[in-house]
């Protein structure tokens, strides 16, 4: 989609852009190849110059270069050309608050490998293990994960970022994350009802009792998160081509969901929701 994008071009706005496309101008190439242009020779002659700029910076994969310049509701745009070297990522945390209260899990999956970082394991090499990816995508992560990453690592994560939670809505999904998923299909089975609070109620049980089960019901959680993210990724990319109608991209082809390697134990978390109730 990125190669069909000209509203990170100054001067290029969506109705521009549009008319480009119904012009069959649908990319950079044919922008640069086509005398005959919708626009004042000035400003196609300045858009031009902007197009070779994008063609380097995508060549040389900086992602800074086009996120700086997209609107934040185009961000989607860059998946299909980094998705490659995208991470799916997703935390959880003893509280909300990032200066009282601690990330427990953060779990990371690439496409190809699940990884999970456990707080008093291996949580630090967090910070250099994501240092390998180009763009994150999250649920909510503009507002928690990252802010809370940042401030607990002391670190900025300086990837380019789509954060699903805004780009779902922009199609008319919400009800958190949990919520999107079963409009989509998605089926958690046994961690249904599940939630941040109560990975919150695993991490104490873990923390007070050293139950593997607890930590390993917890990792689940947290991994199906990012396994879906992937999921709900492709999806609303697809959606966000087909409802811009004249757009000449390719819809994306939804990736096979992997088995995740915990399996979360239903009797703990039936036991869990029977005294959390009874508070």
């Amino acid at each position: 989609m990125l190669n069909h994008t000209f509203t990170h071009i100054r001067g290029i706005g969506p109705k521009a852009e549009k008319d480009l496309w119904r012009a069959g101008i649908g990319s950079w190439q044919q922008f640069l190849g086509t005398r005959d242009l919708p626009m004042p020779a000035a400003k196609m002659h300045q858009a031009a110059s902007q197009i070779q700029a994008s063609r380097t910076a995508l060549a040389e994969r900086d992602h800074a270069f086009f996120t700086k310049r997209l609107p934040p509701g185009d961000h989607w745009r860059l998946f299909a050309e980094f998705k490659g070297a995208a991470a799916y990522v997703d935390i959880e945390t003893s509280g909300l608050s990032a200066g009282f209260n601690e990330i427990t899990t953060i779990a990371l999956y690439d496409g190809r490998a699940i990884r999970y970082y456990i707080n008093g394991h291996n949580l630090a090499a967090f910070p250099n293990d994501i240092r390998a990816y180009d763009l994150l995508v999250t649920y909510n992560g503009k507002c928690f994960d990252i802010p809370f990453m940042e401030s607990f690592f002391n670190t900025r994560f300086p990837q380019a970022h789509i954060d699903l939670r805004y780009v779902l809505k922009s199609l008319g999904y919400t009800g958190g994350l949990k919520g999107c998923e079963k409009q989509f299909g998605l089926d958690r089975t046994a961690l249904d009802g599940v939630d941040g609070y109560f990975a919150v109620l695993l991490w104490q049980q873990y923390q007070a009792t050293r139950q593997v089960s607890a930590l390993e019901t917890l990792l689940a959680y947290n991994i199906e998160d990012v396994l879906n993210l992937e999921t709900l990724m492709h999806e609303a990319y697809n959606l966000k081509i087909r409802y811009l109608a004249d757009a000449p991209a390719q819809p994306l082809e939804i990736p096979e969901k992997p088995e995740p390697p915990f399996t979360p134990d239903s009797y703990l978390i039936e036991e869990l929701k029977y005294h959390w109730r009874s508070f």
